[in-house]
């Protein structure tokens, strides 16, 4: 996308076209409850908890999830929780304004199986897992009802075929019981469009 802009001092049109970014740094999530939320993203997500706004500023609160990153996620608590909406059942159809879902990578099968094992082991609902293609995921929801996608990234080879194919697919797998533990690496493969 270009626009095209005139220069005020010489009248000479210039087209501009928007930076490349490397992706996304950091997310803010407004919170109702900040030590509800920080139990969630500590003891269920496993981020560690790496710096604190003064409080003369404001509540909030910063994680990371490696220790190369200065933060990946920051928390503002309200000002009048007890003002907020009540919290809404998450759902990937999009029932409401706003943020849909926060997807987390884990780097490789094996840890996303422990992750599983995990949210499992703390109670945490399983409200979707499915093989999306790309991706093995499990959705769960934070204590505000954000989406939160546990995910890791199948083998290239397996889609990069057919990108627009692996974003279509979604298999939907077992929410309960040991079978919503299992993960399979018999990935599908999306074989290149015809025509």
């Amino acid at each position: 996308m270009t626009d095209a802009m005139t220069d005020a001092t010489n009248g000479v049109e210039t087209v501009t076209r928007p930076g490349r970014s490397s992706g996304v740094n950091h997310l803010v999530l407004n919170v109702r409850d900040l030590e509800a939320s920080h139990r969630f993203y500590t003891e269920i997500l496993g981020w560690e908890h790496h710096g604190t706004l003064d409080p003369k500023r404001r509540v909030m609160r910063f994680y990371r999830a490696t220790p190369d990153r200065h933060h990946d996620l920051a928390l503002v608590q309200v000002d009048s929780p007890d003002q907020e909406p009540a919290v809404s059942r998450w759902s990937m159809a999009g029932s409401r304004v706003g943020l849909n879902h926060v997807a987390i990578t884990f780097p490789n099968r094996e840890e996303f199986v422990a992750q599983l094992e995990h949210l499992r082991a703390k109670g945490v609902e399983f409200l979707v897992r499915g093989d999306h293609g790309m991706t093995h995921s499990v959705y769960i929801a934070d204590p505000d009802g954000n989406g939160i996608e546990v995910l890791y990234e199948v083998p290239a080879e397996a889609w990069e075929a057919d990108v627009n194919g692996a974003l279509n697919y979604f298999a939907p797998l077992p929410l309960d019981g040991a079978a919503s533990l299992q993960d399979s690496i018999d990935y599908k493969h999306f074989d290149p469009p015809l025509g």
